[in-house]
């Protein structure tokens, strides 16, 4: 077993097919499939279900997968760490995070950084609070930042502060301008545009409005499932329901006129940020630094 073999079932395993792999790794279709045949070989037992077109991972593919992203990230971690030694107080720090956050005091965090570090690379790039998670388990970003925990016991997870959620609605909805809304008398008959729940994530944001309801008397809401932020914000815009959003996701809609926010005392509620790392991954110094900044606050709450 070597590391090409194992970065090539890597690539099947996230691509979902052999040709796909090929096209990310630069290798014939033959090489992908000579390198799965040795790993298998190895292993003793078969990695994939080859289909028409796919490749889906079998039962000793599912169980072999988290060692092999283990694996091949603590190969970067260590040519992190030998690279940090070479280039000194250079180098280069990975943060993943949700896009929204991009919105928040976090950029401000982030332009210190900049300039106090000025000879390190800063690399962004956004995805969702899951996906972020995935890409730091992997070793593909040195730090995330997402909404909620992930509790996973393979990763660092530190309070990085709070974002309000809003109840927002159309502009000329019924209720814009009113003060201080009870929920049960004044939005009982009023429709719900939120996430779906997700299976075995008890603080997601489609169980966060589900919860909210409840407690808010509203258990009983009309609820239209819609599994994406920006669609839930332009259904709300025009007219078809109430939406519980992060309050940076609507910074620019607020401004413009284009949605409005409903006061309602018992839909308030925070969401947390969480910083998270790989527990036994490198840290290089820039990237306990950019960590320090950004969990900051937090502490000192």
């Amino acid at each position: 077993m070597d590391i090409d073999e194992i970065r090539t079932f890597l690539a099947i395993a996230e691509t979902g097919g052999f040709t796909r792999a090929g096209q990310r790794l630069h290798r014939s279709q033959p090489a992908i499939s000579r390198r799965i045949e040795l790993l298998e070989h190895g292993l003793g037992a078969p990695l994939f279900d080859r289909m028409r077109g796919r490749a889906r991972l079998t039962e000793a593919g599912q169980a072999f997968l988290p060692h092999a992203e283990a694996a091949l990230a603590a190969l970067k971690d260590g040519q992190d760490a030998v690279r940090a030694l070479q280039a000194g107080p250079q180098g280069t720090v990975s943060l993943a995070l949700v896009g929204t956050l991009a919105d928040t005091q976090i950029v401000d965090t982030l332009r210190r950084f900049a300039r106090r570090a000025s000879e390190v690379r800063l690399e962004l790039r956004t995805a969702s609070s899951a996906e972020v998670t995935d890409l730091v388990r992997r070793g593909e970003a040195t730090l995330g930042l997402r909404y909620f925990r992930s509790d996973r016991p393979d990763l660092v997870e530190l309070a990085a502060g709070s974002e309000s959620m809003l109840v927002v609605a159309s502009r000329d909805h019924r209720l814009a301008g009113r003060r201080r809304l009870r929920a049960a008398r004044d939005l009982a008959t009023e429709r719900w545009i939120g996430f779906p729940p997700t299976m075995g994530d008890r603080d997601s944001s489609g169980h966060l409005l589900a919860r909210q309801l409840a407690r808010a008397g509203l258990d009983r809401a009309d609820l239209t499932l819609i599994d994406s932020l920006t669609a839930q914000k332009r259904l709300a815009q025009a007219g078809f329901g109430l939406a519980l959003v992060p309050q940076s996701s609507v910074r620019d809609e607020l401004r413009q006129g284009m949605l409005v926010v409903l006061d309602v005392p018992a839909m308030r509620t925070d969401i947390p940020i969480t910083a998270l790392h790989r527990r036994h991954g490198y840290l290089s110094p820039a990237a306990k630094a950019l960590l320090e900044l950004l969990t900051r606050k937090a502490r000192v709450r």
